[in-house]
């Protein structure tokens, strides 16, 4: 219970189920009034600019990823499928290597398959200089061509990718060129690469 006093010097009782006001809260009924009622107000636009946030947010997105499904595998995979070369190679049954990278492609999609791309150049890269001429080095050749084809259609994000994987793919350990028999089979494996992967 609480007295109050009128402006005009009486005096009445007040009859409150709450609590006394804190020193720091006002003691005005139209203030406490206020502060009701801008709650309540918050409480029903609230939940109103959530959704509108969600909408929002889900704009312009189709909920498909730009990177087929069959780009996202592991290094393996990639090998198994280059094992083709130079044939026509695959991946996950019907994905060219070259349709992994595309204009829309989110950035963390675009480093997945990178790492892979990158990782497969460099096992390729550690068979072909224990034999220039042989399969491996076709399927090197192979791998950088469709990825050169690939990120040519796509946006510039991929050309540090196409850096990496041609200093992963011609990397030397003693620095100096591969021969003739390396370019030879490299450049099958890449013609087809650039052709068809």
């Amino acid at each position: 219970m609480r007295a109050r006093f009128t402006p005009a010097g009486g005096a009445f009782l007040a009859l409150s189920a709450s609590k006394a006001p804190s020193p720091k809260s006002s003691c005005r009924p139209e203030a406490e009034f206020a502060r009701l009622r801008s709650i309540r107000s918050l409480r029903r636009v609230f939940p109103i600019s959530i959704l509108l946030v969600l909408a929002a947010a889900g704009c312009g997105s189709s909920g498909e990823s730009a990177t087929p499904v069959a780009c996202l595998a592991p290094t393996a995979e990639y090998l198994s499928a280059l094992r083709e070369a130079p044939g026509e190679v695959r991946l996950g049954g019907g994905t060219p290597i070259s349709d992994c990278f595309g204009a829309t492609q989110g950035a963390g999609e675009l480093a997945n398959v990178g790492q892979t791309v990158i990782e497969a150049a460099t096992r390729l890269n550690a068979r072909a200089r224990r034999d220039p001429g042989g399969r491996a080095t076709v399927m090197l050749g192979y791998l950088a061509g469709a990825v050169h084809e690939g990120a040519s259609h796509a946006s510039g994000a991929d050309a540090d990718l196409v850096r990496r994987l041609d200093a992963a793919a011609r990397f030397s350990s003693g620095g100096g060129t591969f021969g003739a028999a390396f370019e030879r089979a490299y450049g099958k494996g890449y013609a087809a690469g650039e052709q068809g992967g």
